[in-house]
């Protein structure tokens, strides 16, 4: 009973470890934007397939199978390029509603979203089919006398390294302070010769790689990554954010724990629970809405008119 308790708990926090990575994102976009980039799980989601492109180029150009050296360079180059497909993104289609009433922002992130997914399946080989997903950390270790895969110890101390750099970024160096300029006074920024469009940019391509790295824990957490895998993680990712509070990243992180839990909770408790999973997580999203719209850490805003 014991054992089966802390294999639980693993989970919980390697999944809340996992999406949290996305919903910060969603978190940093809206805080520095005001615009809910709703396309921002389907960025994230293409890393896996990047990755496994790059693995397989790698592996025709060498002759041979991939080694862990080629498969790490392989994820390194898959996050830089999904970085720079944000900053691609931003500056094609989202740059374009920076001050457009928020649900043209919103209906155009969600058609940009469906536009990736169909590129995925139409272009990547075999598109429509799940693909393997290979894990770089393989074997085991024994924690408290539970044998605990080594993948789901990596997932939480890499999540929890970027987290934490995030944290420091925004509160202690020159690029926070003018991310946190911008995302409160863009007038006054420039005032202070701080150009607003570069630090767009700069944070799309952190909310891009950050996520970049969530969607490559969650496909080797899954063992496999089909095109439309993106619409769960974006939808619970999203619901974390707001959850938490959309714009907090403690809040990100906070409803992303909590999405988590209840999703274990129920596969572990109710009969044939995965089916039922985001039920019940959407149920929780539903009523945190109703009963506190702002999310559990945003602040209500009022305008006086």
């Amino acid at each position: 009973m014991t054992e089966q308790l802390l294999q639980q708990i693993l989970n919980w926090i390697t999944l809340g470890s996992i999406y949290a990575l996305i919903a910060v994102g969603f978190s940093l976009l809206f805080g520095v934007l005001n615009i809910i980039h709703f396309s921002h799980g389907d960025v994230a989601l293409m890393a896996p397939f990047l990755a496994l492109a790059l693995v397989q180029t790698f592996a025709t150009a060498i002759g041979a199978a991939a080694s862990p050296g080629v498969m790490l360079l392989a994820v390194a180059l898959a996050i830089a390029l999904t970085g720079l497909l944000g900053v691609l993104l931003d500056l094609l289609v989202i740059q374009r509603f920076r001050n457009a009433p928020a649900m043209m922002a919103l209906v155009a992130t969600v058609a940009l979203g469906i536009v990736l997914r169909e590129l995925i399946r139409h272009l990547f080989p075999n598109g429509s089919n799940p693909h393997a997903v290979p894990r770089l950390v393989q074997g085991s270790v024994d924690l408290l006398g539970v044998t605990v895969p080594a993948f789901n110890l990596v997932a939480i101390a890499v999540s929890g390294l970027c987290v934490s750099g995030l944290f420091y970024l925004l509160g202690s160096t020159r690029l926070g302070l003018h991310i946190k300029a911008v995302s409160q006074d863009r007038d006054a920024a420039r005032l202070l010769s701080i150009a607003p469009g570069r630090i767009f940019r700069i944070t799309f391509f952190i909310a891009s790689a950050v996520g970049a790295i969530g969607g490559l824990f969650f496909a080797g957490y899954a063992g496999i990554v089909r095109f439309d895998f993106s619409v769960d993680v974006g939808l619970i990712g999203f619901s974390a954010a707001v959850v938490g509070g959309l714009g907090s990243m403690p809040g990100a992180i906070i409803g992303s724990l909590v999405i988590a839990g209840l999703d274990t909770l129920v596969q572990a408790v109710v009969p044939n629970g995965a089916a039922y999973r985001l039920v019940f997580v959407f149920l929780l999203v539903i009523g945190v809405l109703v009963f506190r719209p702002a999310g559990l850490f945003g602040r209500t805003v009022v305008e006086k008119v």
